[in-house]
This record gives structure tokens, sequence and C-alpha cells, in this order.
């Protein structure tokens, strides 16, 4: 109990004489453990914007105004039959109607000239929704073969064009993130190297005294060790104090620019807490023990 409560001991003095170099190499720690919260937040916004567009993608059947509803029902019949068509939505004259003023509720302009018109000029339509993404170009290929007297105009827009440039956003993200991440990496190395050296050089002489009377290598060796924990233990729960603050304060901001879409990444560091903040600390306390045993054994060796 007393060799741990020595070793605790020369470790803090050893941080406190060097304050401000202990300073800098915990900024180090948490601007690298920010970048990789950061790249994994933009990771998260990426997936989950292409899986709620995904999921939100459907093929559209125009229908004339004038169908009659028993070959409306058949033609939706014969569509839910087709191959990889998840579901398949009627949407009456009426409720288009509804869903236009809903939509254009704020614009009295537009409003003014469909009251203009004295009439509801929206068609009906079949809103078909694929079952699997990938299998959209087949579902749009079944539907062209429909040769039905109903269907005004058919809307098959290529989705693909913007789900590629969102992926093609969040690759790039990813290799600048991991660049980036990989010199803060080696970075910190340099540092907690550097730190543990400067300290070893500090106590040169206490070290010289401490062979002399016979100490231990683990005796000498562990202080400086110990100093690591201490720097990934804090460095940790500094980036969880800032994080979530920071979550906290980005979230409304893609609640605004993803309208419609449910993407809550603070809901995900809540609910992945101990994996994401677990897993950081382990890897920051290896990258401190690795640089830290290095600087030991060789400066520590008076």
């Amino acid at each position: 109990m007393l060799f741990l409560y020595r070793v605790i001991k020369f470790s803090l003095q050893d941080i406190a004489r060097n304050f401000w170099l202990s300073v800098v190499t915990v900024t180090i720690l948490l601007l690298a453990l920010f970048s990789i919260n950061t790249l994994l937040a933009a990771r998260l916004v990426g997936n989950s914007a292409i899986t709620a567009i995904k999921d939100k993608i459907n093929i559209s059947l125009y229908l004339t105004a004038e169908a009659p509803e028993n070959q409306i029902t058949d033609l939706r019949a014969q569509v839910a039959a087709l191959p990889h068509v998840k579901t398949v939505t009627y949407i009456s004259k009426q409720d288009a109607l509804a869903s236009f003023r809903d939509k254009y509720k704020n614009n009295q302009a537009v409003l003014s000239s469909l009251q203009e018109l004295g009439r509801n000029p929206l068609s009906p339509s079949l809103m078909i929704a694929p079952d699997d993404f990938d299998q959209s170009s087949a579902v749009i290929d079944s539907l062209q073969a429909i040769d039905s007297p109903i269907i005004e105009s058919r809307d098959f827009s290529d989705h693909s064009v913007v789900l590629t440039k969102i992926s093609d956003i969040t690759n790039r993200v990813n290799e600048i993130g991991l660049f980036i991440i990989a010199i803060f990496i080696l970075t910190s190395l340099l540092v907690v190297y550097n730190t543990i050296r400067v300290a070893i050089y500090t106590h040169r002489q206490e070290i010289e005294i401490m062979r002399l009377v016979g100490a231990s290598n683990h005796f000498i060796y562990l202080p400086y060790l110990f100093s690591a924990l201490v720097y990934a233990v804090f460095s940790s729960l500094v980036i969880i104090a800032v994080f979530y603050p920071f979550l906290t304060l980005l979230q409304p901001y893609l609640d605004g620019f993803f309208a419609g879409y449910e993407i809550n990444i603070l809901s995900y560091f809540v609910n992945n807490f101990g994996l994401i903040f677990g897993t950081e600390f382990i890897v920051v306390l290896l990258i401190n023990f690795l640089a830290s045993w290095f600087a030991v054994q060789r400066y520590a060796r008076v």
C-alpha cells in the first residue's frame, strides 16, 4: 500500500512540476479525441441521411382524373403483386389537394391561384415504395411494362444521384478525418514521449540516488507510467464534458437541415456511451503507455 502511495505521489509531483507541459499533452489528446468523435458523428449523419432517404423513396403513377374506382383498385392490386414492391398507397384527388394546401399554407399567392381555378386540378396517384432501394430499377422496369388507360403519367425520379453524392461526401470526410486522426495520434505519441522525457530529466539526480540505495526498476518506472494513466483519464473526462454540450448545440441545426428525417446523433452517443468512450479511453491509454514506456526505457537508465 505504501509502495502504491509513493508511486502516485511521485507521479502527481512530476505532473505538477511540469504543469504547462502536462496541459499541452492533455490538449493534444483532447484534439485527437475530438477529431475521432467528430468523424464518427459525420459518418453517422451521412449513413443516417442515406438510410432515411432510401426509406422515403417512392415511385409515382399519376392517374387520369376520371379513372373509375374499380379500375384503380385493379391497377393497385396489379402493382402490389409485382416483385420487390413493399407498399402501394392510393392518393385520391381530395387527399392530394389537402396535401398541396398544407405544403403551401404559407404561400398565399399559390393558394389564391388555386382558389381562382374553382376546381381541383390535381390527379389521383399511386405511390409505390420498393422493399429495397437497390431493386428500384427492377420495379421501374415492371411498371413501365404495365399498359393501362388510366395511367396519365409516371414519375420515376432517379434518387441514386442524390444518394451517390451523399455517399461520396461521407467517404471524403472519412478519408480526410482519418488522415487528421493519424496526425494527432502521431503527435500524441511524440508529445507524451517528450513529456515523460522532460520529467525524467528533471528527476535525474533523484533517480541516481534511488539506484544507489537499491530502488528497483519498477519503483523508478511506475510513477511515469502512472502519469500516462492520469493523462488518459483526464483527457477522456474532459472530452465527455465538452463533446456532449457540443452535440446538444449541433442537434437543432441537424433537425432543421434534415427536416422530415430522424437523425439524432445525441441519442446515438448517449446510447453507445460505454462503447464509444470506453474504446477511446483504452486507445488513448495504450498510446500514452507505449510512449511512456519507450521514454523510461531509454532515459531512466541512469
